[in-house]
């Protein structure tokens, strides 16, 4: 049975981990690795160091109805190796989808890295008459992979 409330992507990225997990950790980087078009910039946000922490991103697009801010509520940290967070309107609590991100080194100089992007937690039937799932195609999540791997080259 095919699950139709994730996609995962994966890619190997001439890099370490410890250089890929120093990029997805910094809120200010984000916005280079969007392969959505969604995110504009970080709103002033500390580089993530532990669950529990929420980082506040700059956002534009239409299923908003323009430009909007996100709070991203950190659920998964393990450093090098796992980054997650649920991604909210600013200021209220995640409607249930959740960017996870994970790191598996396969050398000094390559990782492999894995991202997930799931909304099965998503039960607001006003939000999923708003937003049609996967707002972030495949395509764009392929092209997060791409970006990042830019960006420690």
């Amino acid at each position: 049975m095919t699950d139709t409330t994730q996609l995962t992507v994966t890619r190997t990225i001439d890099a370490s981990a410890d250089a890929v997990f120093d990029v997805l950790s910094n809120p200010e980087r984000h916005a280079e690795l969007d392969g959505s078009g969604f995110v504009r910039g970080d709103a002033v946000s500390d580089r993530i160091t532990a669950t529990g922490q929420v980082f506040t991103m700059n956002m534009a697009g239409d299923h908003m109805g323009g430009e909007y801010q996100t709070d991203n509520h950190v659920t998964g940290y393990d450093k090098n190796h796992l980054l997650a967070w649920k991604t909210a309107p600013a200021g209220a609590e995640p409607p249930g989808w959740e960017w996870v991100w994970e790191l598996d080194a396969q050398g000094p100089d390559q990782t492999e890295v894995r991202l997930t992007y799931d909304w099965g937690k998503v039960d607001d039937p006003d939000l999923l008459k708003q937003v049609s799932f996967p707002l972030v195609p495949q395509e764009g999540l392929e092209q997060s992979l791409n970006l990042l791997a830019a960006a420690v080259a």
